[in-house]
């Protein structure tokens, strides 16, 4: 498996958006890059650092976490913040995503598991933003946030709480609010994940090189290996779904920019990901 591209710190947040291409975060490094379908790498935002996670707006931009969860326009405008860093000791969010409606669900962090922050340890909290652009806590003791998908119906949110070792999962209701938290599945380095049409929970795993492929039931069916220890995220891209791109970190190698990308084809669709259509601030 050769990578598409790599020379990065700590690629997260990878969102295929159409017509565009593989877009990516180096968080230590800062900016958002697209990768598009003739292999060549674009810089789309500059400087930002700490992106976890991504969504792509309908307005024209990306919805991007870090130390608040901002809205940022393609090309030229400003930005905007959707939540502002909260006054509750929490440092950031992660992991973000959307379901069908539109809302964006995002974790936040009570620690920087990147970034020292000098913080006593404490949990973070699953927040939801509504169509109309308020916010409300869906969630609660997250110790280390990260991968968030949507099964096929839309009925089940899946979250990976690295530090606590496994994938949880939550019912959803029509309001976007979640039901009681659940062990869906036992995995000591959880990450990023995403969720295929036939149910099955594709898991990054920080500390194996790969990716644990759990059936709907959470019965292990394969884990695909890539070339570097620390595998942080993925998604399914491509015009059918079916190109499965893995991103890396550089821990566990012999360099500070090892962070790559790779990408396999699948016999599986993703579920898709719709963009967000939550109202944005001034607009």
């Amino acid at each position: 498996m050769d990578a598409l591209c790599n020379g990065y710190t700590l690629i997260e947040g990878p969102l295929w958006v159409p017509g565009r291409g593989l877009m990516f975060a180096d968080v230590l490094a800062g900016g958002v890059f697209c990768l598009g379908e003739s292999g060549a790498v674009e810089t789309v935002f500059e400087h930002r650092r700490g992106i976890g996670g991504m969504s792509w707006h309908e307005a024209g931009g990306l919805v991007v976490s870090g130390r608040n969860l901002s809205f940022k326009p393609f090309g030229e405008g400003a930005t905007l913040t959707l939540i502002e860093q909260q006054e509750d000791g929490r440092v950031g969010f992660n992991d973000i995503t959307t379901d069908a409606a539109g809302r964006v669900y995002a974790g936040s962090l009570g620690n920087s598991p990147v970034f020292a922050d000098g913080r006593e340890p404490c949990s973070g909290d699953l927040y939801v933003v509504d169509l109309d652009g308020s916010f409300r806590i869906v969630g609660r003791d997250i110790q280390l946030t990260n991968g968030l998908g949507f099964s096929p119906d839309g009925g089940t949110l899946y979250h990976s709480d690295t530090t606590r070792g496994g994938v949880f999962c939550y019912e959803v209701y029509d309001d976007g609010n979640l039901g009681e938290k659940r062990l869906f599945a036992e995995i000591s380095d959880a990450d990023g994940l995403v969720v295929a049409e036939d149910g099955s929970v594709w898991v990054a795993c920080a500390g194996r090189g790969g990716v644990q492929v759990l059936a709907a039931d959470a019965t292990l069916t394969r884990f695909i290996e890539i070339p570097k220890p620390m595998c942080t995220s993925l998604c399914f891209g491509g015009s059918d779904l079916q190109d499965l791109y893995i991103v890396c970190g550089s821990r566990g190698t012999d360099s500070e920019n090892a962070g790559a990308v790779y990408k396999v084809r699948v016999d599986v669709a993703g579920v898709p990901v719709a963009p967000a259509r939550v109202a944005l601030p001034n607009s």
